[in-house]
Formats: C-alpha cells, sequence, structure tokens
C-alpha cells in the first residue's frame, strides 16, 4: 500500500479545499517545496500533487514548483490539475514526473486519454471524480450524466497506468474515504487504483491495508496532514512500498 502524501498548489502557496470549492480554501505557510522536503524527510517515496491554477486555466503554470521538487528529491510524483493537451504531459514527463493524470480531458474526450496512453506509456493516471455514482468534470463545477463504471468500461483496455478514485463527498471534510465504491471500483478496473477524499485518520489507511485488495495501489492522504489530524511520524510507520 502507496502512501501519497498531497500537495495542492495555488498562487505558489499549498492550499486545501473543501469538496473543490475554490472559495472554501485554507491556506498553508509551507511552500509546495518545503512541504515536499518535508515529506521526504519523513521516509514518504511517493507524492500527489495537483496545480489548482492549473485546474482553473488549462496550463502548467507550475511547472517550475514542479522541477524544483524533482530536482531536489527522489521522490515519484503524480500531477494533476488542468492537464488538456499533449504539450502538457510532455512538460510533466520531460520534468521527470512518474505520473500525468487526466480528469476532465479524458472524460470529454476518450480519444484524448487513449492517444496519451499510447504516445505516454506507464504515464497517464486517469482521474475519475465521482458524487453520487455519477462523474464531475472541471474542478467539480460540471456533472456528467455519466455514470463512473460505464465510463471505466468504455476506456478500460486503452492502457493507463493507475487509476486515481476521489468521492466528492468526502475530499476535504475527513469523513473517512468511501471505502465500498473505491473496492467496486478496482473490481472493475484493468489497472491499480489508488483511494482518494476523506482521509481523517490513521485508522483510515490500516482500513485501506486491511481491504486486501491487490488491485488498490495506494491511498491519498491531504487535508489530514495538514490539519494535524495525522502527524507524519505516525503516518511514516505505515510506509511499506
Amino acid at each position: 500500500m502507496k502512501i501519497f502524501p498531497a500537495i495542492d498548489i495555488k498562487d505558489k502557496k499549498c492550499v486545501r479545499l473543501v469538496k473543490g470549492d475554490f472559495d472554501n480554501k485554507t491556506e498553508y505557510e509551507m511552500s509546495p517545496v518545503e512541504q515536499a522536503g518535508n515529506y521526504k524527510d519523513h521516509g514518504f517515496k511517493n507524492l500527489h500533487i495537483v496545480d489548482l491554477d492549473g485546474a482553473l486555466t488549462g496550463e502548467t503554470v507550475n511547472i517550475d514548483i514542479i522541477e524544483k521538487i524533482v530536482g531536489k528529491f527522489d521522490l515519484k510524483i503524480e500531477i494533476g490539475g488542468g492537464v488538456r493537451n499533449f504539450e502538457s504531459i510532455e512538460k510533466y514527463t520531460d520534468a521527470g514526473v512518474e505520473k500525468v493524470i487526466l480528469g476532465s480531458a479524458a472524460i470529454k474526450d476518450k480519444n484524448f486519454l487513449k492517444e496519451a496512453c499510447l504516445k505516454f506509456p506507464d504515464k497517464i493516471a486517469l482521474g475519475l471524480d465521482a458524487k453520487d455514482g455519477y462523474l464531475s468534470l472541471s474542478g467539480w463545477k460540471e456533472n456528467s450524466n455519466l455514470k463512473t463504471l460505464d465510463f471505466l468500461k468504455d476506456v478500460n483496455n486503452y492502457g493507463a497506468s493507475r487509476l486515481i478514485y476521489t468521492d466528492i463527498n468526502r475530499d476535504g471534510m475527513k469523513l473517512s474515504p468511501n471505502f465500498d465504491e473505491t473496492e467496486n471500483v478496482a473490481n472493475n478496473s484493468n489497472c491499480p487504483v489508488i483511494i482518494s477524499g476523506g482521509v481523517s485518520s490513521i485508522n483510515d489507511i490500516r482500513k485501506a491495508k486491511e481491504l486486501g485488495n491487490k488491485n488498490i495501489e495506494g491511498i491519498i492522504v491531504g487535508k489530514a496532514i495538514y490539519d494535524g489530524d495525522i502527524k507524519l511520524e505516525e503516518l511514516a510507520k505505515e510506509i511499506d512500498a
């Protein structure tokens, strides 16, 4: 079970949103590069980064920060947020990230996802953000009429190397992840799945491990770290991959 501490970047700062709401955000004093170093110092090997400026603009706004993090620390980074074209994917892969997350652009244009997986083998992660079983788009501002599992069945053979499943109702709320639905997704996915949204305590990490689902690769931890509900020293003891 890989543990992915999260960094959300907005205006060069670490922030956390509640349910993806840009008007409901908390800013933190530590810079993204400092926070990445903090994670590295505690022994973490994987990192989940969202460029919220990118999500709003569709550009790789904070590529300089990503390059600094990759250059300074030996961390396996997955990055998402407004990746809408091959040029952005290439910028991130050239910067040395492990996975580039495609979300709304992949859902709106399945061919883009298919071609990206062909052009960048083993580099594409599919981000599925769902609310009540239906996918949401565009930073969760736009609801689709697509059922998560229906969409997954359509793209299952495209070659994504990872799937990140987020329950929007849980994200930033620290209500515990939606383990049941994540397992359902994992049981239907051809690629490994990451649990995202709602981690509230170290018990959630342990529960994820206890699921024993071989297709669940890891779990993302964000707000609970920043708010002090999970101490990094405590979380680091759970690292096993």
